[in-house]
């Protein structure tokens, strides 16, 4: 019988890449970098069509990131 992989881990592997991970938990994107990630995808838009039934209220008009 062939193994099957049934989930996916996401996340740091050491503690190393942990503490990598969390110094950026304060970082902030220019207006103009999050400007430029809008040209390429607009905010609230689905890309993958297997994913437009689940709808994120955080990606509302009301409560967009900016």
């Amino acid at each position: 019988m062939a193994r099957a992989v049934t989930s996916a881990l996401i996340g740091p592997r050491t503690m190393e890449q942990l503490h990598a991970q969390l110094a950026c938990g304060d970082r902030v994107l220019s207006g103009e970098l999050l400007d430029r990630i809008d040209e390429i995808v607009a905010s609230g838009r689905t890309i993958r069509p297997a994913d437009a039934h689940a709808v994120n209220p955080a990606l509302g008009p009301a409560s967009r990131r900016r």
